[in-house]
């Protein structure tokens, strides 16, 4: 079949009927998306532009989930503290409170009223003239037989170094010390009964100054439920410690926190965690049931350390969670720029377009009118028959 010739005024009404049909398909999609810019084809330059201010927007997203993950971990860390920190004064309170309790240790304290030294020579006659041999015990345990030169010093560290009367690995169990007066004190810390004798009881009751060389054994019960309630709150401790984890970190208990804050990996914050409970925070159980001033005294001190050591810490991690909280602010913010400045390259305006396809509608209206009116001329032709 031959092909058909059509007019030059219907090919050309026929073309712009085409093209403003795919203009108004073109506006279509733009009105339809709210982008004047869909593929590369409409702008490349804008196109892979705002994909990629979009990609990165992406990977920020991303990244705000893990960081407000570790604020969390950073403060479920700051409220352990914090409750660490109450169970510590709790403890102080206790041992306070066991202090107001006179210690009713066993002790044997010289009566002397010539003051003793550290170097006073035993062989000397305020010592009590001691000959070479002659021995002192304690508890039945030799602790220093005699020579030449010994002086009151041998005399007191031999017996805190006993292993004897203080086992090694454990607390202190009888004390040696020379007090303000120059007067020789021993202390039964755990409130067993205490006795002090020698080869020559005349010699030795000299050194301590002619004083009672023994003490019956006394247990202050008011010291030793304060020691056991001290014991119970150590224990809240470690359980406390233990359980201030978040998401499987726990940074009391030696665990870390490494906080991403960029897509590629260079910019980022580790959070060293520490060791909380109480060994860590240099706690002891109390010892000797906290019979003496010494151990309560020594347990006050570590509370104390212990206090020190929670509030630095809290700083720290306050300080940690301040630079956390602001990179995820600054990540916000960025974020919502990026948006925005891949939106300007492709969002269209939407009543602008809107305005463009009712003149494409307009134009199509008139672009078929105008092949009617070509058509019209060609059927003119049919007259003449």
């Amino acid at each position: 079949m031959a092909d058909i010739t059509l007019s030059v005024g219907v090919r050309q009404s026929l073309a712009a009927i085409k093209s403003t049909t795919t203009a108004q398909q073109q506006q279509q999609l733009k009105l339809a998306t709210g982008k004047r810019v869909n593929s590369a084809l409409d702008n490349p330059v804008n196109y892979f532009t705002s994909s990629g201010l979009s990609n990165r927007a992406r990977d920020l997203s991303s990244l705000l989930d893990s960081i407000g993950q570790g604020v969390k971990v950073i403060e479920a860390a700051d409220k352990a503290i914090k409750a660490l920190t109450k169970l510590v004064e709790s403890a102080q309170a206790s041992a306070r409170q066991a202090l107001q309790s006179t210690s009713t240790t066993p002790k044997v304290t010289g009566a002397n009223t010539t003051p003793l030294t550290g170097a006073t020579v035993l062989s000397s006659a305020g010592a009590g003239a001691f000959a070479v041999g002659d021995t002192i015990t304690v508890n039945g345990t030799t602790i220093l037989t005699f020579a030449a030169g010994d002086d009151v010093n041998d005399v007191i560290n031999n017996i805190n170094t006993n292993t004897t009367l203080n086992p090694s690995g454990g607390p202190l169990k009888v004390q040696a010390s020379l007090n303000a007066q120059g007067q020789i004190m021993i202390e039964a810390l755990d409130g067993a009964a205490l006795t002090v004798s020698g080869s020559a009881a005349a010699k030795v009751s000299t050194l301590f100054g002619g004083a009672t060389l023994t003490a019956a054994t006394n247990t202050n019960t008011t010291r030793k439920d304060a020691a056991a309630q001290f014991d119970a709150l150590r224990t809240q401790i470690d359980q406390l410690a233990a359980d201030s984890s978040y998401n499987g970190i726990n940074l009391l208990d030696g665990g870390s926190l490494k906080v991403q804050f960029n897509e590629v990996n260079t910019a980022s914050v580790t959070i060293s965690g520490v060791k909380f409970n109480a060994t860590g925070l240099s706690i002891a159980a109390s010892t000797n049931n906290w019979q003496s001033d010494k151990d309560i005294n020594d347990a006050l001190g570590n509370l104390t350390t212990a206090i020190t050591k929670l509030r630095n810490q809290a700083s720290t991690f306050g300080s940690n969670l301040s630079v956390v909280q602001t990179r995820q602010d600054f990540t916000n913010n960025l974020i919502d720029t990026l948006e925005t400045g891949s939106d300007l390259l492709v969002l269209a305006n939407q009543d602008e377009e809107a305005a463009k396809l009712v003149t494409l509608n307009t134009r199509q209206q008139l672009a078929s009118t105008a092949l009617s009116l070509a058509t019209q001329s060609e059927q003119s032709v049919l007259r003449l028959f």
